[in-house]
């Protein structure tokens, strides 16, 4: 006698969790993806952070500076306020800081960068890899970014703003360009002052600026 079929019932939670692994596993590039996955699904089973790179990688890397906000802050001071960067030259500044190269090469593919690389898209993806969620990252873009000597709030002009989050969550692919319209009208009609500046806490404190 035949089984009637039964629906198959999708956890709502698989899409998300399928997604943050494709991209976690584009960043890391395994040589054994299944071992890595293993890997990968084994941490998030117990609660802790997911691996990045794999087991014979994190040996290998004890040689090279971690990426921090500092550091891209240093790459940032020696751009010199130019929105185009040749991908030799900027090759070389990222070496001479000792950062990982499959890192440099992994942020290249993901922004499909040639010859001549957008200076803040560049970063912005370089930032990703620090940032888990997309405010996390433009927090630490802001951080990079930011002029602001004095101690307060790091802070960057809304435009620069409004240009990052658009770019992010255009890579993102999860984010509809609608919901995005909507953050940025919102946040210029509500909360950007007369100065046209952003802070950290306007868009991470803020209750009704959801950007994700």
């Amino acid at each position: 006698m035949a089984q009637t079929d039964k629906p198959t019932c999708i956890p709502p939670e698989l899409p998300k969790m399928l997604k943050e692994f494709a991209k976690a596993a584009i960043r890391a590039q395994p040589q054994d993806l299944i071992q890595w996955g293993a890997d990968y699904f084994e941490a998030l089973s117990r609660g802790e952070t997911p691996p990045v790179r794999e087991r014979s990688e994190r040996v290998a890397l004890c040689n090279w500076a971690e990426l921090t906000p500092e550091l891209l802050k240093l790459l940032h001071s020696q751009v010199a306020g130019r929105l185009i960067v040749h991908a030799e030259e900027l090759a070389q500044m990222w070496k001479v800081v000792n950062l990982p190269t499959d890192l440099f090469n992994s942020v290249m593919n993901v922004g499909h960068f040639t010859e001549e690389i957008e200076w803040l898209k560049f970063l912005a993806l370089a930032c990703s890899a620090l940032g888990v969620t997309i405010t996390k990252t433009l927090k630490i873009v802001c951080e990079v970014l930011s002029c602001d000597h004095n101690g307060g709030l790091p802070r960057i002009p809304f435009s620069t703003f409004q240009f990052l989050y658009t770019y992010i969550a255009e890579v993102d692919g999860e984010i509809s360009a609608s919901h995005v319209s909507r953050m940025l009208n919102y946040i210029e009609r509500e909360v950007i002052g007369p100065d046209g500046l952003i802070t950290v806490n306007d868009f991470t404190q803020n209750p009704r600026v959801q950007l994700e």
